[in-house]
């Protein structure tokens, strides 16, 4: 393993992956089949299909828009704790300078 170089971080469109989703549904073709023809990681497609399972209603787990809005509310609760902590410590330096 230790000869292995790691892979750089690909993004990939709605669209190839649905396609890569529905070879493997069609039964043309295995997970690690698809994944070595498009030189992708089993994992990746397997995710893929997965996902497409849960947006499908399939199986259960949150779905893709759900997912995205947990990120988009999990971004916002970040900087709202920021702007509170900045807040606080704007508070204390202004207490602090009328005494």
């Amino acid at each position: 393993m230790g000869n292995r170089k790691a892979r750089p971080r690909r993004s990939f469109t709605a669209e190839f992956k649905a396609e890569s989703v529905e070879l493997c549904r069609r039964d043309d073709r295995s997970v690690g089949q698809v994944a070595k023809d498009f030189d992708l990681t089993e994992t990746a497609v397997r995710d893929w299909v997965k996902q497409a399972e849960i947006d499908a209603g399939a199986r259960n787990g949150l779905t893709s828009s759900e997912r995205e809005e947990l990120a988009a509310l999990r971004r916002e609760n970040r900087r709202l704790r920021q702007d509170v902590d900045i807040l606080k410590r704007a508070t204390a330096f202004f207490a602090a300078e009328t005494r």
